[in-house]
């Protein structure tokens, strides 16, 4: 079963003032697209071609010679259709219950929670992301390049803000902390509650 783009959990303008219309298009519409278009290629006629995107990308040398491709565009698929369903109009604020206190005994508080993740997302050479991850024994944040995803390196994703330009360019231009800042605006904790439910 050939990947498609999942379509996104509300309107293009909905995560306005913090994110745009036009972004929201260009990012769901032509960026996401084009890595569903390369990762089906890459795996057509290979053993994968059938498989869950999340097993792919946790035995990335198995597709030995289309490695790289499959790293690339099977991450970008995957991280993107994560992302789309972590943010909500109704999103922002703080997490709560659980969540919110594992968040508090791993970094301090969430402010210094969020602190870390802008800082592991401004740092972020050249294009990538910053995530939240479950890495088996509790929390981490930790940064990734390009279309990398934590999956492969036997993390859970829980949250990541995308840090591609194409991510924010259009709006912020490269004020990439302040896209960040904006972005908590428009986190939607219930999601992430019920990754960190399943992962714990």
């Amino acid at each position: 079963m050939a990947y498609s783009v999942p379509p996104l959990p509300y309107a293009y303008d909905a995560l306005e003032p913090h994110i745009d219309k036009a972004t929201m298009e260009f990012h769901h519409d032509k960026h996401h697209q084009a890595y569903v278009d390369k990762a089906n290629a890459a795996l057509e006629g290979t053993e994968w071609a059938d498989k869950p995107v999340e097993d792919v990308l946790k035995n990335l040398d198995s597709p030995g010679d289309k490695k790289g491709p499959v790293k690339n565009n099977g991450g970008g698929h995957y991280n993107h259709s994560l992302f789309w369903e972590s943010m909500s109009p109704d999103g922002g604020g703080a997490p709560s219950g659980e969540l919110a206190a594992a968040i508090d005994s791993a970094f301090g508080s969430f402010s210094d929670f969020q602190a870390k993740v802008k800082e592991t997302g401004v740092n972020q050479f050249g294009s990538g992301w910053s995530w939240l991850v479950h890495d088996g024994s509790g929390l981490a944040i930790v940064g990734s390049a390009n279309q990398d995803s934590p999956i492969s390196n036997g993390q859970t994703p829980l949250l990541g803000v995308d840090v591609w330009e194409h991510a924010y360019y259009l709006k912020y231009q490269n004020k990439r902390p302040d896209y960040i800042d904006a972005w908590w605006n428009v986190v939607n904790w219930d999601k992430v509650a019920e990754r960190f439910a399943a992962a714990s």
